[in-house]
């Protein structure tokens, strides 16, 4: 596959559902494997859970709706996606080349001991580099920073740094990435060169992530504008402005509502920086915007056509295998659909070129 052949894919998963069994009982510390994630066998569907703590499905299977392996008729006993084999092989089916890799959950690990927690992250991401090392030009399971406390994720990014890994996920809706103590964070990944992902996955506290319920799709919906909040933060409190090589990742934002937001953070800022006593922008927003965000999108019917008011250089397609609205095992005909009449060097950038440069 040459060069201008390659499709990168800047978003799919690797689920708690899918991770192996065995994966908290082998690698914590003998001291906290009691009280750490395992799988508790029942006769409807094995668990995850971590003490008292339901943390969720293992081995999913049942549900060919929400799996893209399953409705592609692929044999899947629950773990597939965590199999690196035979992950490489479901990428090449879908004529995707590398794939960054987000997880183990879209909510976090709902462990309320957080020094525990972080432990959980510590061994979810030493695994998580044993899973790239089976073709590092191919995968890139990110490592989740614990968030509880800003010295812990800085001392974390700093040995994932050393474990090969090449960006970070910090749960934002789990902290205030306001607060002053993340700044060193922001300094870290800025010096280490390492891209900060916020995810999808909280901001909401009207609707709840129900399956089988009407508030599953409302949810799902109005999940990527969540971010929102996280990007002006960033911007605003001069963190991103601070640290100007350090580049935001907005993962599963979409496209659509980013253009608004850009322009209304524009607007905002002519009125209201100029009376601020805490920190005063010396840039626009949309120009720091463009030069540290990106933001990742799935099928998306409008969101390749606003890409020329954002600038291609600040999007990257993904195709959130194995997730339902994953275009697998078609996503080079879902590319071909979506760009169809824009710019090839748009396609180019937004499908491989800035995921490339970023990750790989």
């Amino acid at each position: 596959m040459s060069a201008e052949q390659k499709i990168y894919s800047c978003d799919d998963h690797i689920d708690l559902w899918a991770l192996p069994p065995s994966l908290w009982e082998e690698r914590l510390p003998k001291g906290l494997r009691e009280r750490g994630p395992r799988v508790v066998q029942k006769p409807e569907q094995d668990f995850w859970v971590a003490g008292d703590v339901l943390l969720g499905a293992s081995r999913m299977t049942a549900s060919k709706g929400y799996s893209a392996i399953l409705r592609a008729g692929i044999e899947d006993d629950g773990l597939r996606a965590s199999n690196p084999e035979l992950r490489l092989q479901d990428m090449d089916l879908d004529g995707v080349y590398s794939s960054v890799i987000y997880g183990p959950s879209l909510l976090g690990l709902q462990i309320p001991d957080l020094e525990l927690k972080a432990e959980c992250l510590r061994a979810y991401n030493d695994w998580a580099g044993e899973f790239n090392a089976h073709d590092r030009n191919r995968l890139c399971v990110l490592p989740v920073l614990p968030a509880h406390d800003p010295k812990a994720a800085i001392a974390e990014l700093e040995r994932v740094a050393k474990l090969g890994h090449r960006g970070a996920i910090l749960y934002v809706f789990e902290t205030r990435v306001t607060d002053p103590g993340w700044e060193p964070l922001w300094s870290a990944a800025a010096s280490l060169a390492i891209p900060i992902s916020f995810h999808i996955g909280g901001g909401m506290s009207l609707l709840k992530m129900r399956p089988e319920s009407w508030e599953l799709a409302a949810w799902s919906a109005c999940a990527p504008i969540q971010l929102d909040e996280a990007l002006a933060a960033m911007i605003f409190s001069g963190a991103l402005e601070r640290n100007p090589k350090m580049k935001l990742v907005l993962a599963e934002a979409g496209i659509g509502w980013v253009p608004y937001i850009v322009e209304r953070m524009d607007m905002t800022a002519e009125k209201h920086v100029k009376n601020a006593k805490d920190y005063r922008l010396k840039a626009k927003p949309s120009e720091i915007f463009k030069q540290q965000v990106l933001v990742t999108f799935e099928e998306e019917p409008l969101g390749p056509k606003l890409i020329p008011l954002l600038g291609a250089d600040s999007v990257m397609w993904a195709s959130d295998y194995p997730h339902p609205d994953s275009p697998f095992p078609h996503s080079r005909q879902a590319i071909e659909e979506a760009f169809a009449g824009l710019d090839p060097e748009i396609r180019r950038k937004a499908t491989a070129e800035n995921c490339r440069k970023l990750y790989f």
